[in-house]
């Protein structure tokens, strides 16, 4: 079946931040693209995303939905260039991201992975800081903008309380809230977050999708995150992308991707999708299985 595209991102538009106090404006929201993007994995396989554009809503949470084997996190890590794409061009503000130094990239885009692992007693505080590397020399101490930095990450992914213990004693829930808190002092234009809800509790859940509203809200970063829970992705993003088999399925925004017919034919499932105050209601209520004839 053919891309279904409710609102094509050639229709986006440049967007800037809002006037800061005292009617200065600030600097443009980043816009963030890939450009017919192949990514895989070495070895004789096909390439798991076969050739991809996708130009991302500046200042707004794009959401990547899609059953296991999809390739959401495999689209993530080639936008962040921890795999390097076969061919096409990931680009910042119309500028190949391989042509900028590390740390200046990593001054405008951050990613938060799956797998992440801190040293051995370090504390919160301190790992959090380490968010501040691409903003000083390797031999330079912090300084006041850094610190300022840190504390303002640490209270918006609220784990101030947490500020002094080591890393290794919290919950897995606590440990993802501080993963975050290191992202967000890293204060870059773009942020990309792979599946930073799976296997964290409700109460964690929120957290982290409250932490993506307020990214949104108050610094209008662009942030794109995977989801493996496609309510979130609903309620919580103003642009979703569906992907199968690889490929951009459905694009735009959730009222126009998230439907019952997209779900059974991305998910292989029956599901009600329903309005409601607090945005999309998806109510999952049975697999769908092909008959003998290739049909369900």
């Amino acid at each position: 079946m053919s891309e279904q595209t409710s609102d094509p991102d050639d229709r986006q538009t440049d967007a800037a931040r809002p006037a800061a106090a005292g009617g200065e404006s600030t600097d443009p929201v980043s816009e963030f693209a890939a450009e017919e993007l192949v990514v895989g994995y070495p070895g004789p396989d096909d390439p798991v995303i076969p050739g991809e554009t996708l130009r991302v809503p500046p200042g707004e949470v794009t959401a990547l939905i899609g059953p296991n084997g999809s390739g959401k996190s495999t689209l993530l890590k080639g936008l962040a260039r921890q795999l390097t794409p076969e061919s096409g061009s990931v680009l910042l503000d119309g500028t190949p991201v391989e042509s900028f130094e590390s740390k200046a990239l990593a001054r405008r885009l951050g990613l938060l992975s799956q797998e992440n692992t801190s040293p051995d007693g370090i504390s919160v505080e301190d790992l959090v800081e380490r968010g501040r590397y691409p903003h000083h020399g390797f031999f330079e101490s912090p300084g006041e903008q850094d610190h300022a930095a840190v504390d303002e990450a640490i209270s918006l992914a609220g784990v101030e309380h947490l500020r002094e213990r080591e890393v290794g004693s919290l919950s897995g829930g606590q440990k993802q809230l501080v993963w975050i808190a290191m992202a967000l002092a890293q204060d870059a234009d773009v942020l990309l977050l792979d599946e930073p809800t799976t296997f964290l509790d409700p109460h964690h859940q929120l957290e982290v999708m409250d932490i993506v509203e307020t990214l949104r809200h108050e610094r209008e970063t662009t942030v794109v995150v995977v989801l493996h829970d496609i309510a979130q992705a609903a309620r919580y993003a103003d642009h979703v992308v569906a992907l199968k088999h690889g490929s951009v399925y459905a694009r735009g925004p959730p009222e126009s991707v998230v439907t019952e017919e997209l779900l059974a034919d991305v998910f292989d499932i029956e599901a009600a999708v329903s309005p409601s105050e607090h945005g999309l209601q998806v109510t999952p209520l049975e697999p769908l299985h092909d008959d003998r004839d290739g049909q369900r």
